[in-house]
C-alpha cells in the first residue's frame, strides 16, 4: 500500500465503526482504563455547545440524509462522522425535522453500549497480546522507531489516558493504530464526544425515543481484532504517516463530509479503500451492510418512522445500503435542501 495519500484507510475505519468514537469519548472524559483496566466509573456526558446564535459561525453541515419509503412508514438514513467539532452544530433543519418526527432511532451500536464506560476496556482487552511477544516484533524496524518517537512526542496525552509509551508494546498493531489515529484527530479539534452518533443518542434518550443498535460492540471489536496482521501493520503505518503529515488530510475529509459531497467521499474514501484494501473493505463495509439489510427490510414493513444513523461509509456507492435498498424496489430520495439542483432527488445516480 502506497503512503502517498495517507490516512484514507484509517479515515474509512473512523467513519465506519462507531465503537471508535465511543471508546475515544471515554478517553476524552478522562475515563479510559489504565494498562491494567480498573473498574470503570460512570461519568455524566458533557453537553454539546449551543452555538446556534453565535455570529459568524459556519452554516450547518449539509446532511447525507436519505428517505426510504416502506409499506407503511419510512426509514431515514443519515451518514455520520464519528468525530466532530463544536462548529458542526446545530444540525441542518432537515435533520432536525426528521429527529423531531421519528418514533425510533437506530445506531450501529445501541446508545447504552456506545456510551458505556466499559467500552474502552473491552477494546483494550481485545487488543492485548497474549503470547508474551511485543508489538515491535510485528513491525519493520523503521516503523517501530517511528512509533517510539510518536510516543515520546505524545507523552503527556498518553499519560492522560492512563498509558505510558512503552505500554503500547502490550498491544496488537490494530489497537496501536487506533490510539494514534484518535490522538491525532483530537489534536486537530475533532472530538468523539461531539460525534453525530453520540450527539443524537443523547438527544434520543432525552426525548424518550426508542433506540437500538444494528450490531453489538463485540461484533465491531471482532472486525478489528480479526484482521490479517499485514493490514494491521499497514494501518499503523498510515496512522504514523498522518501524524507526520499534519492536519490537511483530516481537514479535507471533514470538509467533504460537511459539504455533504457523497460522490467525493466515495471517490476519496470508499473507492480508494476498496481498491487498495479489498479484503478489509469487504470485511468492514460490504459484509456488514449485507448483514444489516434484513433488519432494515423489517423496519420498512413497520408503520413507524425510524431514523438510522450509521457511518457515512455505509451509505455510499453500489455497496452502500442506499443503493441496495433501492435495488430491492424501495422508493429512495435524498433529503438535502442545500444540494445543487442538478443532483437527482434520489441522490443515487450521482454515486458510482
Amino acid at each position: 500500500m502506497s503512503h502517498r495519500r495517507p490516512f484514507r484507510l484509517l479515515a474509512s475505519l473512523a467513519m465506519a465503526l462507531s465503537l471508535l468514537a465511543g471508546s475515544a469519548a471515554q478517553a476524552e472524559r478522562g475515563t479510559a482504563p489504565a494498562q491494567t483496566p480498573p473498574a470503570a466509573q460512570p461519568v455524566a456526558p458533557r453537553p454539546v455547545p449551543d452555538i446556534a446564535d453565535v455570529p459568524g459561525m459556519p452554516a450547518p453541515p449539509v446532511p447525507l440524509l436519505w428517505k426510504v419509503t416502506g409499506e407503511a412508514g419510512a426509514l431515514y438514513l443519515l451518514g455520520s462522522f464519528h468525530f466532530l467539532k463544536p462548529e458542526d452544530y446545530p444540525l441542518a433543519e432537515e435533520v432536525e425535522q426528521v429527529v423531531a418526527s421519528v418514533d425510533e432511532v437506530v445506531f450501529e451500536l445501541a446508545p447504552e453500549e456506545l456510551e458505556s464506560p466499559t467500552l474502552a476496556m473491552q477494546m483494550m482487552q481485545a487488543g492485548l497480546r497474549s503470547d508474551g511477544s511485543r508489538l515491535d516484533d510485528d513491525l519493520p524496524p523503521a516503523m517501530a522507531a517511528r512509533l517510539a518517537d510518536w510516543g515520546r512526542r505524545n507523552l503527556a496525552t498518553l499519560r492522560t489516558s492512563g498509558m505510558e509509551p512503552q505500554g503500547l508494546q502490550l498491544f496488537e498493531p490494530w489497537f496501536a493504530s487506533l490510539l494514534v489515529t484518535t490522538t491525532e484527530l483530537a489534536r486537530y479539534g475533532l472530538e468523539a464526544r461531539l460525534g453525530l452518533d453520540v450527539h443524537l443518542a443523547r438527544r434520543a434518550r432525552a426525548a424518550g425515543l426508542s433506540t437500538s443498535g444494528l450490531e453489538t460492540a463485540m461484533q465491531q471489536i471482532r472486525v478489528l481484532d480479526g484482521m490479517d496482521l499485514r493490514w494491521q501493520v499497514e494501518m499503523l503505518g498510515e496512522a504514523l504517516d498522518q501524524a507526520d503529515a499534519g492536519p490537511d488530510a483530516i481537514d479535507a475529509l471533514h470538509a467533504t463530509w460537511r459539504a455533504g459531497d457523497a460522490a467525493r467521499l466515495w471517490d476519496e474514501m470508499a473507492a480508494d479503500m476498496r481498491e487498495r484494501a479489498p479484503a478489509l473493505y469487504q470485511r468492514i463495509n460490504t459484509d456488514r451492510n449485507d448483514a444489516w439489510l434484513p433488519r432494515l427490510d423489517a423496519m420498512l414493513r413497520q408503520e413507524s418512522d425510524i431514523l438510522v444513523v450509521v457511518g457515512a461509509l455505509h451509505l455510499l456507492g453500489e455497496d452502500g445500503v442506499v443503493e441496495k435498498l433501492a435495488a430491492r424496489g424501495y422508493a429512495v430520495e435524498r433529503i438535502c435542501v442545500a444540494c445543487p439542483a442538478m443532483v437527482p432527488a434520489a441522490g443515487i445516480s450521482s454515486m458510482p
